[in-house]
């Protein structure tokens, strides 16, 4: 019998778009390179290459992915939740509703809440001992950081059945209305200098993304052989690379497509028009890649390989950064020089320190990989059957209210870090300050709300005459 990679790889259906799971793997594995390489970290505490060096900022236009991320994941919350439809008796949507949350829930917060439950523990005990300062102090506020990603990708699957439905009624005039959106914002934000209305775009910008995920699931970003295929892709590449750089040129948005410290404005957070058009041009960059990836991926070999990257990714995001300032740590308690960020040393001593934090994530990730193992669906009861059609079990607001617990427990706890537990130190989460306890108290009960919510509406449906 062969291994379960290799037998999950031969068991891949002919159907299934192998390069999603490609573009994942990609997107998740260049967010952690350039989180190993922007790290300037000293004796005196951790600073941003890119501020250091300000000529590496158009990097980032090939370094931050994000956006290929939530494309990804709108593609594949758009076949999800059509296959849980198809499935379930007509008439049941609350249910599906339920069920789509929950095994998506269960992908992300099965490792996250074990990532956050590890680290709390150690962060209480470090600081029981009167720890906590200098490095492992950066380290414990630094580690929870990004969590922001999966707050907002909790975001993108609980909006994902009233998005897929104004998709599948106005195509690509949903995704227009939603960037649309995102520029109205934008001009509230700088020419009417409107307070807080930035903070729309996290919705705006990001959902955006995810429609054109959609809009691949049903084709319409190019299709079929010849060079009409490559056409859309190509404006959209073309058309968002010259509006993102027009936008940086003339307008009041930074080069860096990532946040900066000290700078008045960001494109990441909020995310700005800048940024939205900057996915664009990378959704349509790697629509064009589309042809070729899917004949390498053809290989037995390689498609194992993204087979087994796929089973351990979000594992590997959520403990990079412990593995790198695990290294950093290492390297001043050995009293291994450090020397400055961007001098010919230093970059001399990255490809050891890229190799040895590698090594430590592939050691973290064989500890904690089980947990990102899907778990066993919930089942109806035997009873069960065709019979459960009446809508409206109530469980889909119980299952919204989980997932907004959710998503608002992550983004705090991306916010308000480990660092100053035993001195209750908190973040404002939306002008409501949040310390890292109630963080995680919120992620957890939203959680068991949404689990509840899916098995009351079965258990409701099995009662039914």
């Amino acid at each position: 019998m062969g291994s379960p990679v290799r037998v999950l790889a031969e068991a891949t259906p002919v159907t299934r778009d192998r390069y999603v799971d490609l573009l994942r793997v990609a997107s998740l594995a260049a967010v952690v390179l350039g989180h190993w390489l922007m790290a300037a970290v000293t004796p005196d505490g951790v600073g941003n290459l890119l501020a250091v060096v300000p000529a590496l900022q158009p990097l980032t236009w090939l370094l931050q992915v994000m956006p290929v991320f939530f494309f990804v994941g709108g593609f594949a919350h758009a076949l999800s939740y059509r296959s849980l439809l198809r499935k379930r008796p007509e008439g049941s949507t609350d249910s599906v509703y339920a069920a789509f949350l929950r095994a998506r829930l269960q992908r992300l917060l099965r490792p996250t809440m074990v990532f956050v439950l590890v680290w709390g523990a150690a962060a209480l005990l470090i600081q029981l001992l009167g720890g906590g300062g200098g490095l492992t102090g950066v380290t414990l506020r630094l580690v929870t950081q990004p969590l922001w990603f999966i707050g907002i990708y909790l975001a993108m699957v609980a909006f994902t059945p009233p998005l897929l439905r104004l998709h599948e009624r106005y195509g690509w005039g949903a995704f227009a209305g939603l960037a649309g959106a995102a520029a109205a914002v934008d001009v509230l934000r700088f020419a009417a200098g409107v307070p807080y209305v930035e903070f729309l775009n996290f919705a705006f910008v990001w959902l955006a993304v995810h429609q054109l995920g959609f809009l691949r699931a049903d084709g319409r970003l190019g299709v079929g052989p010849g060079l009409s295929a490559l056409r859309r892709p190509a404006l959209l590449a073309g058309g968002g690379l010259v509006a993102a750089v027009a936008l940086v040129a003339f307008g009041p948005y930074p080069l860096s497509m990532v946040g900066m410290p000290g700078e008045k404005v960001s494109n990441m957070a909020p995310p700005t028009l800048a940024l939205l058009c900057h996915g664009l041009w990378l959704v349509g960059a790697v629509e064009l890649l589309r042809a070729p990836a899917a004949r390498l991926l053809a290989r037995p070999r390689a498609w194992r390989t993204v087979v087994a990257a796929n089973g351990v990714a979000m594992t590997a995001f959520l403990w990079h950064l412990t593995a790198m300032l695990g290294v950093y740590g290492a390297m001043l308690a050995l009293d291994v020089p450090l020397p400055e960020p961007a001098t010919a040393a230093w970059w001399a001593q990255t490809p050891l320190r890229l190799a040895v934090a590698a090594a430590l994530t592939a050691v973290l990730v064989a500890a904690f990989r089980t947990f990102e193992r899907p778990a066993a669906p919930a089942t109806p009861p035997a009873t069960a059957t065709a019979t459960a059609t009446a809508p409206g079990t109530g469980s889909a607001p119980l299952a919204a209210l989980g997932a907004t617990l959710c998503l608002l427990g992550v983004l705090g706890l991306s916010m308000v870090g480990f660092a100053g537990l035993l001195e209750g130190r908190t973040a404002l989460l939306i002008a409501v300050p949040v310390s890292a306890p109630a963080a995680v108290a919120m992620t957890l009960c939203g959680w068991l709300l949404v689990e509840r919510a899916e098995r009351g509406a079965l258990r409701g449906g099995s009662q039914r005459p």
